[in-house]
């Protein structure tokens, strides 16, 4: 198989897409979409989502601190895009994508209520890394859409259809392909 050699660069795609919500010392809300976002510790639960310290939101986050990522899906996807294109400086992206704020337990930041999993987060590290500042999180709570829990109380999010971002361009994700293990499981003898 041929490969070409490219100049070093981000190539690991597709990424979870999300929409990071903020809220400044102001009491200003603000959503930006986020496609650099990744978990990072078991125990204690942490994440990470890198910002450029130009855009709008990321003052908000050096202030409080805080944010909520809000995971997001196939019928969001043009919220998802127009938080990421558009200015919370000109625009209250809640009005205009048609998104409804709501109260988050234990950060200042709100929700996002048609997301179907919302994370609250607070800073514990923050690394300027060049184009962008990396902020290192603690997940302090999880809100869960309840209607995407089947029979057994096991939380379905293929359900809500989870979008990816991958080179510009959003997809919806495909089907399941197994599950952690499967590779290694015994068959059941007969």
């Amino acid at each position: 198989m041929a490969k070409q050699v490219w100049k070093a660069g981000n190539m690991l795609y597709p990424l979870p897409v999300v929409m990071v919500t903020v809220r400044d010392r102001a009491g200003k809300a603000n959503i930006i979409t986020v496609a650099w976002a990744g978990t990072v510790c078991t125990n204690p639960p942490m994440l990470s989502i890198s910002v450029r310290p130009e855009r709008y939101s990321h003052r908000a986050l050096m202030e409080t601190k805080e944010f909520v990522v809000n995971l997001t899906t196939e019928k969001m996807v043009r919220a998802t895009d127009y938080c990421g294109v558009k200015s919370g400086r000109d625009v209250d992206k809640f009005k205009a994508s048609g998104l409804t704020q709501a109260p988050a337990e234990k950060v200042s930041a709100p929700l996002i209520e048609e997301s179907p999993v919302n994370i609250e987060c607070k800073v514990k590290e923050i690394r300027h890394l060049g184009s962008h500042d990396l902020f290192l999180a603690e997940v302090v709570a999880v809100h869960a859409d309840e209607s995407y829990m089947n029979e057994k109380g096991k939380f379905e999010l293929s359900k809500a259809n989870p979008i990816v971002y991958s080179h510009g361009e959003y997809y919806a994700l495909g089907k399941r392909l197994g599950t952690f293990g499967y590779s290694v499981k015994q068959k059941k003898k007969h």
